[in-house]
């Protein structure tokens, strides 16, 4: 029996050994800066392929989002492109909460994840692939608090103003490969949903509002340890220059309708939050949501309208989350779109669960949904 060894000092690594036993392990997870978030996790496995491995996650009864451990399996890779499930349980009694996940590797290597990594490289690539098409403009909205530049993506000749903006928390990596499949379609000259958005919105994309966090491997926050999506009402240089930034040109181009992208620890769907609450809410501004979530849920079985969030009462949305300060700022149709870790409860996939590459479709069918809801407008 073999000794391994495990690395996380690269791109949104993240872990803390506690002990190695042969091929055996006792990890835990390390807060983000300046903050008590905790819950993301990546590393790597150096091993003897072939030989089983046990690795146990400690101390999750203090993590960011105990609901998310019951019934989820850990990520896991060995080429770094192609991410399945390792099988996991997970024990609330056992060292304060742990997780435990058992993997028998063909290789001598095996990267291990709360999803499937998107790296700062893989996305500078995507915004220069993305940025050298015809009638993409490349906008650098500002500079993050560890000196990354914010990078904003620009393309249609049309008048209604989109906003597309993901991973303002970093841990939800999800968002990103949402983003990639987003870019995929409307920079493909041969997609008639693509052509068709292109001649009738003017699309503003920010792939990552938090280059920081993703690349300290950070859950939720920013460099300062700061929840962008709680600084939309009083953004700060000092604490939230992303934000700041962001919303300065939303404030420029103006925004008639808005997708903030995420992921959900707990909830085994993807699903849509709305804006109900906000001083402004219109039964018009209202249904104009609606029929977009109806549209959607038409469209793939990968999305559905029965488990969600709460809806706020009258007059009590919170105004420093984007979707409610957009939406009360702009009168816009504004929304947040939620993710799983877990498998989706409706369409189980046993092999990957929710996925990469389930993101990017999911992306291309909310594109064709915002077609569909113009065409509808009314």
């Amino acid at each position: 029996m073999t000794q391994i060894a495990i690395d996380a000092n690269f791109d949104s690594g993240n872990i803390e050994v506690l002990t190695i036993d042969g091929t055996k392990a006792r990890l835990a997870l390390r807060k983000d800066n300046l903050s008590e978030f905790a819950q993301w996790f990546h590393f790597r496995v150096t091993c003897a392929a072939g030989e089983d491995l046990e690795l146990k996650i400690t101390g999750l009864n203090s993590s960011a989002y105990t609901a998310g451990w019951p019934g989820y399996d850990a990520c896991v890779s060995e080429d770094r492109e192609y991410w399945t499930r390792a099988t996991s349980s997970f024990d609330k009694s056992e060292e304060n909460g742990t997780l435990t996940f058992r993997y028998t590797p063909a290789s001598n290597v095996a990267w291990f994840a709360y999803f499937a990594p998107y790296s700062m490289e893989r996305h500078h690539d995507v915004v220069a692939e993305a940025a050298a098409n015809e009638g993409v403009e490349l906008l650098r909205l500002g500079t993050t608090l560890d000196g990354q530049p914010l990078d904003c993506l620009a393309l249609g000749n049309g008048d209604t103003q989109v906003w597309l903006y993901a991973r303002q928390h970093p841990g939800e990596t999800q968002a990103e490969w949402w983003m990639e499949g987003a870019l995929e379609c409307l920079t493909d000259p041969a997609d008639p949903v693509a052509r068709a958005l292109r001649s009738r919105c003017r699309f503003h994309i920010v792939p990552n509002c938090n280059p920081d966090g993703s690349r300290r491997g950070h859950l939720r926050t920013n460099a300062a340890g700061v929840n962008l999506n709680r600084e939309w009402e009083s953004p700060t240089p000092e604490n939230s220059p992303e934000v700041l930034a962001i919303r300065n040109h939303m404030d420029v181009t103006g925004v008639d309708f808005a997708i903030d992208v995420h992921a959900d620890e707990a909830i085994p769907a993807v699903f849509l939050a709305g804006f109900e609450g906000i001083p402004g809410w219109t039964d018009a501004l209202g249904a104009s949501f609606d029929r977009y979530q109806q549209i959607l849920d038409r469209r793939t079985p990968d999305f559905q309208t029965k488990l969600g969030y709460p809806k706020a009462r009258a007059g009590q949305a919170n105004l420093s989350m984007s979707t409610n300060q957009l939406a009360e700022r702009f009168g816009c149709t504004a929304m947040t779109l939620e993710m799983p870790y877990k498998d989706l409860a409706d369409a189980p996939e046993p092999e990957q669960g929710w996925s990469p590459e389930r993101c990017k479709l999911l992306a291309r069918d909310c594109l064709a949904a915002l077609l569909e809801w113009l065409d509808n407008k009314g």
